[in-house]
Formats: C-alpha cells, structure tokens, sequence
C-alpha cells in the first residue's frame, strides 16, 4: 500500500515538473518560431518569461511582420510592451502602412501608438479619407443679411503630425472662422448664395490644416440658409436707443424750465414782498410829512380822492368772470 502512494506521488510529481518546464521552455513557440523563419533562441524565451513577457505575444508578432517582409526586432517589441503599448496594432499599422505605401517606420508607429492615439486607425484614414460635418455657422455679409452655412471636411490622416498634432475640434473651429471671414467680406449676401464655391476656395487656400493631425483634402458647401436681418435689427435698436436719448433730453430741458418757472416764482413772491414793505413806509411816512407840516389835511384828503377814483377805474376795466366771450 504504501509503495503504491509513493509511486502515485512520483507520478504526480514527474507531471508537474514536466508542466513547469514546458511553462519555463515554450518549446512550442520555438518550434514554430522556427518553422516560420524566425530566429529566436529557446533561452530567449525563457528570459522572455523571467522579464514579465508574453512570449506568445512575441512570438507571433515577430512571425506576423516577418512573413509581411518587415524588419524588426524582438528587443524592439518587447520594448514596446514594457512600455504598455498595442502591440499587435502596430504590427498591424506597419503591415497595412507598407502595403498602401505610406512611409511609416516602427519608431513613429510606436510613438503614434504610445501617445494614445489608435495607430491602425490613422493608417486607415490616411488610406480612407474622412468626411466631418461641421455645425451650423452664421455670419452676417456687408449687406446686413445673416447666412447659416455648413460644410462638409473631407480629410485624411497626417501621420507625421499625429504626435502632438491638433485633432478634429481645431480642423472645425478654423473651418468656421474662414467661412465667418468669407461670408463677413462679401458686399451682398445674394453673391454667397450665388457663389458659394466661393467659399470653399478662400477657406482651403488659408492652410487651415496646419499643425494639426490631419490632411484637408477639399471643403464643400453643403447648405446655406438666409438668416435673419441684423443690419435691419442693428438699425431700429440705434432708432430706439436715439428715441430713449432724445426724451431723457428732452425730460431734461422740462425739468429745467420747471426749475427755471420755480426760480422765476420765487423771485416774483420777493420782488411783491419788497412792494409790500415799501408800501408799508407810506403810512410812516405820511405822519412824518403831517408832523413836519409839509402835508396838510386838505392834502390828504385830495390824495385819498385820487386812490379811490384809481380804485374804481381799475375795477371797472377788469372783466367779469361770469361774462362770456
């Protein structure tokens, strides 16, 4: 009983050791590797395992590019996967760049790919150009007329400007500013509306796709839509903003003349008090004059005979308010 525990137990032994040695010899992957023409050694593999590297994801890259008739090395893929890159989509990038021809070398494949940007796709918009749709974009021509215009982008990828190039937004922001301008130095807006290949011409001939990751292939007028009147608009604002001017003026000069009519009251009420006080000397003046002996009672008395008929003739020569005209 106990001889057949132990053989049982150096049985199990001998498949685990043989396990581990496979997983440490991936004979497998040497024996295709050389099959395909690859030359990778047995202990390259095995280091490949030490380094935290998948030797299958080596293996099958080198045998891929190999058989594509690319040249390159298995320190350079192992490089990349250290450095956390896709291996197997620049390897894909790199075959479908050589078969396009498009210059495209491991080196930039792998910084294109590092930078985060997906470098198959770029190969295959280079091949394949794209076509991006822009927003609506007004612009006002010189005549007052608003045009709402959008355009169709037809790029392809600039694979020597996806590291560090500008992406779609500034392609977009820098076609809506030239079809802004365009529209903007237009005398009439019926000349767009006529013209508006006019448009595309002026934007594509600015170099629009400079510094960024792309290519500008051709800028076409999709639509243009008359808009409102802003020169119309602009106008009868200013109408409304001079009528708002003219009676806060014009407020001003009436409160002005009420202050003036108040001031004019005033010194109407101070010139009457003044009468009043001058009149108010007379009696004074009168027992002065009766003291002195320079007026006598006959005098008086002639006097008060002229104020009264003065009197009178000032009443008789005011209308009376119940008379009708």
């Amino acid at each position: 009983m106990d001889s057949n525990i132990s053989v049982l137990l150096i049985i199990v032994g001998s498949v685990i050791a043989l396990f581990l040695l496979l997983y440490l010899l991936p004979v497998n992957l040497w024996f295709t590797a050389q099959l395909s023409n690859v030359k990778i050694s047995l202990l390259n593999l095995v280091l490949m395992r030490l380094r935290k590297v998948s030797p299958s994801l080596v293996t099958n890259a080198m045998i891929t590019s190999t058989k594509a008739g690319l040249k390159i090395s298995t320190n350079d893929i192992e490089t990349h996967y250290l450095a956390g890159g896709n291996v197997n989509k620049v390897i894909k990038a790199l075959i479908s760049a050589d078969k396009a021809n498009i210059p495209l070398d491991f080196k930039l494949a792998t910084a294109i790919d590092l930078a985060g940007r997906d470098v198959f796709d770029a190969v295959q918009l280079s091949v394949n150009p794209q076509v991006i749709n822009t927003p609506p974009v007004a612009a006002v021509a010189k005549d007052g007329i608003q045009l709402i215009a959008k355009a169709r982008v037809t790029v392809r990828a600039n694979i020597n400007q996806l590291v560090g190039g500008a992406g779609e937004e500034t392609i977009l922001a820098r076609v809506g500013e030239g079809i802004v301008t365009t529209i903007g130095s237009a005398q009439n807006h019926k000349e767009v509306l006529e013209n508006p290949d006019k448009i595309s011409k002026t934007v594509l001939s600015k170099g629009l796709d400079s510094g960024t990751a792309f290519e500008i292939l051709s800028i076409d007028i999709a639509d243009i839509d008359i808009g409102e009147n802003v020169g119309a608009k602009l106008q009868t604002d200013q109408a409304e903003a001079d009528l708002k001017v003219a009676n806060a003026r014009a407020e001003e000069r009436r409160a002005m003349a009420v202050a003036n009519e108040q001031e004019m009251r005033a010194l109407a009420q101070e010139a009457k008090a003044k009468v009043i006080e001058a009149e108010s000397q007379i009696p004074l003046a009168i027992a002065e004059a009766f003291r002195s002996g320079n007026l006598g009672i006959m005098d008086y008395y002639k006097m008060q005979n002229i104020q009264a008929d003065t009197d009178m003739r000032t009443t008789i020569s005011k209308p009376n308010p119940g008379d009708k005209k």
